[in-house]
């Protein structure tokens, strides 16, 4: 179905309504007390647009779901669960709900990047392969058919995880003079700098060292993960050049990435690896350390695995 009309008037209206259903998700840094409007976010409506000009489903991306934290005060295991599943189900229904005002619908490219940096942030690579595997799992299992997942195996087949790391890093990834120039003058790269350090530090949970040599090490794989996960988002960009790039972390309105939130938390930095889900006493969802959420509710089991806790 080819959208044909005297300009672009329909695929831009289109597109704006498509946004709307978006723009309720936003995760932003910015404090502004009213919600920015569609025309704020001119990168995303343009790409949207051009999907509908060409009556095609509207490809978005999104790095995320790389592997669970190892720290055990934080999440249930190494496996996918109801936080997980919870989001997944968002993204999908999102994808529903454009369907209905755009026929041809949208899909989201889940860009798992577990391995990308997976030695930086000291998982192990068979629980990132086995976390990836069971959110295929999780995605057939629960009839998300608008998702799918995108990983280094993708691109790079079965070559050890040392060298697909080293293939992204020597070809994608900025040098770490530029990166320290950029965080010194850049707020957002600053403050994803730091965003990164914390979850480092938070999820160290075996360190036998002093407190401020933790910091140091953290604040160095900080700029390790940024460099990587650049070099993530070239070689997505390579591979899906027209989709638009959805973002877990916040982004400031009119970005060229679209921060996106997929469940409620305290934190906008918290997600669901980082975390796990609590079922409110009135039937909402949050996100929390699993030790806080232990204190709060009873542990619920889901075919024979931790899944979250139900609030007390």
């Amino acid at each position: 179905m080819h959208l044909t009309t005297a300009s672009d008037a329909l695929p831009t209206r289109i597109g704006t309504e498509i946004l709307n259903l978006l723009l309720p998700h936003h995760r932003t840094t910015d404090p502004a007390p009213v919600p920015a409007p569609a025309e704020a976010f001119p990168h995303q409506l343009r790409r949207i647009a051009d999907f509908v000009h060409e009556g095609a489903p509207v490809v978005l991306t999104l790095p995320a779901f790389p592997c669970k934290s190892p720290n055990p005060a934080k999440v249930l295991g190494h496996l996918p669960d109801q936080g997980e599943r919870l989001s997944l189900t968002f993204l999908n229904t999102l994808c529903t709900e454009i369907e209905r005002i755009y026929p041809p619908g949208a899909r989201v490219i889940i860009c798992s990047d577990g391995h990308v940096f997976g030695d930086l942030i000291h998982v192990p690579d068979h629980h990132i392969d086995a976390y990836a595997d069971d959110l295929r799992i999780q995605i057939a299992q629960l009839g998300l058919d608008r998702l799918s997942v995108f990983d280094l195996r993708d691109i790079l087949g079965d070559l050890p995880h040392d060298t697909k790391r080293a293939h992204v890093h020597d070809r994608h990834a900025p040098t770490l003079d530029a990166l320290r120039a950029e965080a010194r003058t850049d707020d957002q790269t600053l403050a994803l700098y730091r965003g990164i350090t914390r979850f480092l530090v938070e999820d160290t949970a075996d360190w036998t060292g002093t407190r401020s040599a933790l910091q140091r090490a953290c604040r160095q794989r900080a700029y390790g993960v940024i460099q990587r996960s650049r070099a993530w988002g070239d070689l997505i960009a390579e591979h899906h050049p027209h989709a638009v790039r959805l973002s877990i972390h916040p982004q400031p309105v009119g970005a060229p990435k679209f921060g996106i939130r997929l469940l409620d938390a305290p934190d906008a930095w918290t997600t669901p690896w980082h975390s796990a889900a609590l079922h409110r006493a009135d039937g909402t969802w949050t996100l929390v350390p699993r030790a806080t959420a232990a204190r709060l509710g009873r542990l619920v089991q889901r075919d024979g695995r931790p899944s979250h806790f139900e609030h007390n």
